[in-house]
C-alpha cells in the first residue's frame, strides 16, 4: 500500500484529497516525498514501541492495546508512589497534585477577566442553585465567606445550561478589553462539598477535572473515578489544560488589542464555535481550525475528513514534554514517561483475533480513554488522527506556524494556503 492511500485510510480521507494536498504543498514548499517519510516515521516509533513494551512484531491488535493500557497502568503507579500516594477523594491532596503539575509548567501568565468584574457578573445575575446549595440568601453575603474562584468553578456543573447559556453568559456581551489583566494562572483543587452535586458532570465527562479559559483556572472536583491509571490522566489532564488555558488567552490578548467585536470573539472561543460550511477548494487548498473534539458528538462528521489542524492535539503533543519533565524532576523516571512523547500521531492497522485488520492509536489519551470505557468494550482513536493531520501540517512547514495558523485563524474557522 502506498504511503497516501494508508494515510488517507488512517485518517478515513478520500485519497484523492490526499493526493491533491501533497501536490500543493510539495510544489509550495519544496518538500517532497513527505508522506513517505511520515509513513517510515510511524512504522519505526511502532517498532520501537513494540520493543519497548516486549512484544513481537507480529503482535495482534488486542495484544498491542493490553500492552498500552499496561504501560499507562504502570506509568500510573510510578507517578502514585513519587506523589506520596494522593487520595484524589481529598481536597488537599488533589491541590498537591495540581501544584506539583504547575511547577513542572512553571508560572504561566495570561490575559483573564478580573476579580472585581467576575464579582459583578455574579451580582446581577445571582446563581440560585449556589445561593440555596451553600445556603446564603445574597451574593454579597457568598462573596464574604467563599472563595470566588470555586463559585465560578461550580458554575459548570451546579447550574442549569440553559441559565448559564442565555442568562448568565449574556452578560459577556457587554465585556471590554478594560475587563481583563495579565496574572498567572490559578490551579484550585474544590473544598469536597461540592462533590455530590458535581456527579453528573463528572459522569458525562468522565473526568473530575476542568478548566475556565476566560478564569485563568484550572480546577479539580476532589473524587476518584476508582479505574487504574487514573492520576497519570489527571495530571496529562491538567497539563494539557494549562497549555489550552495559555492559547486562548494570547487569542483574547490579541482581540483586546484589534478586534471591533470583542465580546463576539470573546463569546465565539468560549462556545467553541467551528465553521459549520466547508468552505471551496480551488487552487489553494482550505484548512479547517478545529476547536473542539468533532468525533466526540459524531465520528462521521464530515468537517473531520477535510484537511484541518486541531488546536487540541497541539495541546496535547506538548503533554508529552511535560510527563518527561515530572519523570526527570524525581531523577529516575523520565526515560519511563518518555515512552509517550511524540506518539500521539502514531497508530497503524493491526489484525484482531479473527484477523480483521482494526486501528490501533499509539496515542497517550487514547489510551487513558479507552482503559477509562474498558468495561464498556469502547475504545478510542480520534485523538491520534487529529494529530496525524497537525503532524501532516508541521511536515510541510513546521510547529511554529501550525500554532500560529491555529491562533490566527480559529475565529474564522479556516484559512487557505
Amino acid at each position: 500500500m502506498e504511503a497516501i492511500e494508508k494515510i488517507a485510510k488512517i485518517l478515513r480521507a478520500d485519497k484523492r484529497v490526499i493526493h491533491h494536498l501533497e501536490d500543493r504543498f510539495s510544489r509550495l514548499t519544496g518538500r517532497q516525498r513527505i508522506f513517505e517519510q511520515i509513513v517510515q516515521e510511524n512504522e519505526k516509533k511502532i517498532k520501537e514501541s513494540l520493543l519497548t513494551l516486549d512484544i513481537p512484531a507480529q503482535a495482534n491488535a488486542k495484544e498491542i492495546y493490553n500492552a498500552l493500557i499496561s504501560k499507562i497502568e504502570a506509568d500510573g503507579n510510578l507517578i502514585f508512589e513519587v506523589l506520596k500516594q494522593p487520595r484524589l477523594s481529598d481536597s488537599e491532596d488533589c491541590q498537591r497534585v495540581l501544584e506539583f503539575a504547575q511547577k513542572i509548567i512553571g508560572l504561566t501568565e495570561g490575559f483573564f477577566l478580573k476579580k472585581e468584574k467576575a464579582e459583578e457578573l455574579l451580582v446581577k445575575n445571582p446563581p440560585q442553585k449556589i445561593l440555596s446549595y451553600l445556603k446564603y440568601k445574597s451574593v454579597e453575603e457568598m462573596l464574604v465567606k467563599e472563595d470566588l474562584w470555586e463559585i465560578y468553578s461550580a458554575l459548570r456543573f451546579r447550574e442549569d445550561k440553559n441559565w448559564l447559556n442565555q442568562v448568565f453568559f449574556k452578560e459577556y456581551e457587554n465585556l471590554k478589553p478594560e475587563d481583563f489583566e495579565k496574572r498567572e494562572i490559578r490551579v484550585l483543587a474544590l473544598s469536597s462539598k461540592w462533590v455530590s452535586s458535581a456527579e453528573s458532570f463528572i459522569s458525562k465527562k468522565w473526568h473530575n477535572i476542568s478548566h475556565l479559559k476566560e478564569m485563568g483556572v484550572v480546577f479539580v472536583i476532589p473524587v476518584s473515578l476508582g479505574f487504574s491509571g487514573e492520576l497519570l490522566r489527571m495530571l496529562s489532564l491538567i497539563f494539557h489544560y494549562f497549555h489550552e488555558i495559555s492559547f486562548y488567552s494570547q487569542i483574547i490578548f490579541n482581540l483586546s488589542k484589534k478586534s471591533s467585536n470583542f465580546s463576539q470573539d470573546l463569546i465565539s472561543l468560549l462556545r467553541g464555535d467551528v465553521i459549520e460550511k466547508l468552505p471551496t477548494a480551488d487552487k489553494k487548498i482550505p484548512w479547517l481550525v478545529i476547536q473542539r473534539y468533532l468525533a466526540k458528538d459524531d465520528e462521521n462528521d464530515q468537517r473531520l475528513f477535510f484537511p484541518h489542524i486541531s488546536p487540541e492535539a497541539i495541546h496535547w503533543s506538548k503533554v508529552g514534554e511535560d510527563l518527561i519533565k515530572s519523570g526527570a524532576h524525581f531523577n529516575h523516571f523520565g526515560k519511563e514517561m518518555g515512552f509517550w512523547f511524540n506518539l500521539d500521531w502514531v497508530g497503524d492497522y493491526f489484525k484482531d483475533e479473527i484477523g480483521e485488520e482494526v486501528l490501533v492509536s499509539f496515542n497517550l489519551v487514547d489510551t487513558v480513554m479507552s482503559l477509562v470505557k474498558e468495561k464498556e468494550m469502547i475504545k478510542y482513536l480520534y485523538h491520534h488522527q487529529e494529530a496525524l493531520w497537525n503532524k501532516i501540517f508541521s511536515e510541510y512547514f513546521n510547529q511554529k506556524k501550525l500554532e500560529k495558523f491555529a491562533q490566527e485563524n480559529l475565529l474564522k474557522g479556516y484559512f487557505e494556503i
